[in-house]
């Protein structure tokens, strides 16, 4: 049986960080429990889990600024990979963008990441070359 994809809840919060960690997603000091408790409390539909059982094995965010939309955070635990699950969780951040109005979205993707800079390659989005990004924070 498929994971199901939902909206994330506050009961989701330790899950979500130990599925970060454990898939490897590169951690920056947002990763800890107010960063993901305020971001579902500004935006409760942004952040999507894959839930297999009770275990969350995929999350994704679909942040929303009233501008554009960014693609932040897809994971997916190892057992759970190569099974088309990332796509799924792309997917649905892309529809969920989409109904708020999204005429144009960006991903993020760590450069030296081969899974994570593979799945965008092979993902039908453009890769930017001619752009640099700043950060704050």
């Amino acid at each position: 049986m498929a994971p199901i994809l939902r909206s994330a809840t506050l009961g989701d919060v330790d899950a979500i960080l130990r599925l970060w960690q454990e898939a490897d997603a590169e951690p920056t000091h947002t990763d800890d429990a107010d960063g993901v408790t305020g971001l579902l409390a500004h935006d409760p539909a942004a952040l999507v889990v894959a839930v297999d059982g009770e275990r969350v094995v995929g999350s994704v965010i679909a942040g929303w600024d009233g501008w554009r939309g960014s693609i932040y955070r897809i994971a997916v635990a190892p057992s759970h990979r190569r099974a088309g699950l990332a796509r799924a969780l792309l997917q649905e951040a892309e529809r969920r963008l989409d109904e708020r109005g999204a005429r144009r979205s960006s991903a993020i993707a760590v450069e030296d990441h081969p899974h994570a800079t593979g799945f965008w390659r092979a993902s039908g989005w453009d890769e930017q070359q001619a752009r640099i990004r700043f950060v704050r924070g």
